[in-house]
């Protein structure tokens, strides 16, 4: 990437990131699946729309009618991912570095600071996104932030299994009875999740790295990640009588996907 892209950065300055490609195997057209008439992807760009400090929604898609479906519900497509960072095993710093790339090549400013949104996390409450900006911004020798929850078994009671069909700890260092100690007798352990992160873009720049050594663990409340259609069933059963601010929002400005022709 290249070193003079730091002059474009502004100061304060926040952009919403939301990755939308179009080429899910293990649920066809993910991010589209709709939550309650709306697609998760409209979640996602209505949790940036309520955060007072995000100036800027932007959309990584690779498709267009993802990007239409962005715009209908407020989301900012300035370009078309390519195809050759847009499949299975394709990674965030692609998707990352081309924005950066595209909006210093073509506007001329960046972001200092780009929230990452997943859509695949539609449930979320928009102080706890205020949070985690000024959490990050008030922490210069921070690198990135990432949300995360508590997990509620412990990995240190599980095990690798060895060549030879016994089991060792996964720790090095424990013991196989030391594994059997009570939960309490280990250290928490925080699960990534999507809720939010932050990512400070010349960082990225500097080091061709997202996240960095320094990353602050921003701890969320456990919610749903979307992973399958089991997920989505079970946010529609537990959202039959939703009292969400992202859901109200879009109820009250726009209209469901299957209603909406584009």
């Amino acid at each position: 990437m290249n070193s003079q892209y730091i002059s474009c950065i502004k100061k304060n300055l926040t952009y919403a990131i939301v990755p939308a490609r179009s080429g899910s195997k293990g649920v066809k057209n993910k991010n589209l699946k709709c939550l309650k008439g709306y697609p998760i992807l409209a979640y996602a760009i209505a949790a940036a729309k309520l955060t007072k400090d995000i100036s800027r929604i932007i959309v990584s898609t690779d498709s267009d009618y993802y990007a239409a479906v962005a715009k209908y519900y407020g989301g900012e497509v300035p370009f078309l991912r390519p195809a050759e960072i847009s499949g299975d095993r394709s990674t965030d710093f692609e998707f990352m570095e081309h924005a950066i790339s595209w909006l210093a090549d073509n506007e001329g400013i960046l972001p200092e600071h780009f929230v990452h949104l997943r859509p695949t996390y539609p449930l979320r409450e928009i102080n706890v996104i205020s949070d985690a900006i000024q959490r990050m911004s008030g922490d210069e020798e921070a690198t990135s932030l990432r949300s995360a929850h508590l997990a509620s078994n412990t990995p240190y009671k599980w095990f690798n299994m060895r060549e030879d069909g016994y089991f060792k700890c996964i720790k090095e260092g424990l013991t196989l009875d030391e594994a059997n100690n009570p939960r309490q007798a280990f250290p928490d352990v925080y699960i990534p999740d999507g809720y939010v992160d932050l990512l400070r873009t010349k960082f990225i720049i500097e080091n061709h790295l997202l996240h960095g050594n320094r990353m602050i663990g921003f701890v969320v409340p456990g919610g749903v990640d979307i992973d399958a259609m089991k997920d989505i069933e079970y946010l529609e059963y537990r959202t039959v009588n939703l009292h969400n601010d992202i859901y109200t929002y879009l109820a009250d400005n726009f209209k469901p996907l299957n209603e909406v022709k584009l």
